[in-house]
Formats: C-alpha cells, structure tokens, sequence
C-alpha cells in the first residue's frame, strides 16, 4: 500500500480489492479449513485403523502358543485381510518360525516368501530374504538361494548377505566364488573381528591346501 499517499487513498485501495477480489478470498479461506479438517479426520481414520490391525495381530501372535492348526488357520486369515499392513510380515514371520520349529523347511520357504511379498520396508525385505536363502540352502537349493539374494537390498545387510552367498557357493564346490563372498563380508566395516566368518575363510584355505 505504500503507492497510495494518504490513508483516504488505502482505505479506497481496500474497498476496491475487496469488491473484486473478496468472494474468492473467502472461499480459498473456507476451502483450506475444509482440507485441514479433511486432513484430520483421514489421519484419525488412519490411526483407529492401525489400532484395530495391531489389536488383531496381538490376538493372532497370542494363539501362537496353543494348537498349531488353530494359529495357522488364524495367521493365513489375517496376512489376507491385512496385506496392507507391515504386520502381514510379522505374521508370515512368525508362522515360518513354527515351521522351523518342526524343521518344516519347505513350508517355512512358503512363509518367508510371503513376508517378502508383504514387506513395506526394506529392512523386512532384506531380512526375510536372508533367512530364505538359508532356508533354500538347507533344502539344497542353491541355485535359488544364489537368485534370492541378487535382489536389490540395503547396504546395512551385505555382510550377512555375502555370507550366505559364500554358503550356497561352498555347498556346490565353487570354493574361490565362496572365498570372494565370504572375504567381502568380512571386509564390510565392523566385520573384521568376526570369528565365524574368519573361521569359514580358514577352512577354505585348508581345503584349498589339502586338494593341491
């Protein structure tokens, strides 16, 4: 306003803006409160909905302890009617371990991949992913537990990822496949004190020593 000279001037300014511009200004006014109320009503419909999905998924991980077919048939219902849900993951989590549990390892590939088909994050992924290709090695499996892994995932998990490869390649005799996979997951910063690891790495090199 400062164009205009005298307060006369301004006050007619505001008259005229008003008069032209007055009717949209409120509607945006009155749009905008609509969408902020809009907003909060969606996010409580949100939150009651995650509270009723995570009341449910408590009920079902409950049931764990009782009959198995009780829990599946629990489990396999609620993984359908909540694959929205990073509980579905959860869900098929827990059902592969009661599989494991009977040492099931085809059914608890089952599980698994459903949880990798349900995961919302990638941490979930990663994880169910790693335990497949143990799982998948047990079986034999090592050309799918090889495929399991050459799947995109985040960089926090490449030592047990490296070490499970180095697994499924000692399994089939590649032994200088295995030594690569297992020294890169050695290499993985905070790594390279594991025993384990360097135990594998060991054993190799023995072998290697031994066959020539």
């Amino acid at each position: 306003m400062d164009v205009y000279q005298t307060e006369e001037q301004q006050v007619e300014a505001i008259k005229g803006f008003w008069k032209e511009n007055g009717t949209a200004v409120i509607a945006g006014l009155a749009l905008g409160f609509a969408g902020f109320i809009g907003f909060n009503v969606y996010k409580d419909k949100q939150l009651e909905s995650e509270v009723v999905t995570s009341d449910a998924y408590q009920t079902v991980m409950e049931s764990a302890g009782k009959e198995d077919t009780l829990f599946s048939a629990n489990a396999n219902k609620f993984i359908a009617e909540n694959k929205d849900s990073s509980y579905a993951s959860l869900t098929a989590f827990a059902l592969a371990k009661k599989a494991s549990s009977h040492k099931d390892w085809p059914q608890v590939a089952i599980h698994l991949n459903t949880a990798i088909d349900n995961a919302k994050n990638q941490g979930i992924k990663a994880i169910a992913s790693i335990r497949l290709a143990r799982v998948q090695i047990q079986l034999e499996q090592y050309t799918e537990a090889l495929a399991t892994l050459s799947v995109t995932l985040p960089e926090s998990f490449k030592s047990a990822i490296e070490e499970a490869k180095g697994d499924a390649y000692f399994k089939q005799g590649k032994v200088e496949l295995a030594r690569n996979a297992y020294q890169a997951a050695l290499d993985v910063e905070g790594q390279e004190n594991n025993g384990a690891l360097q135990m594998k790495l060991n054993d190799l090199a023995q072998l290697s020593t031994i066959a020539k």
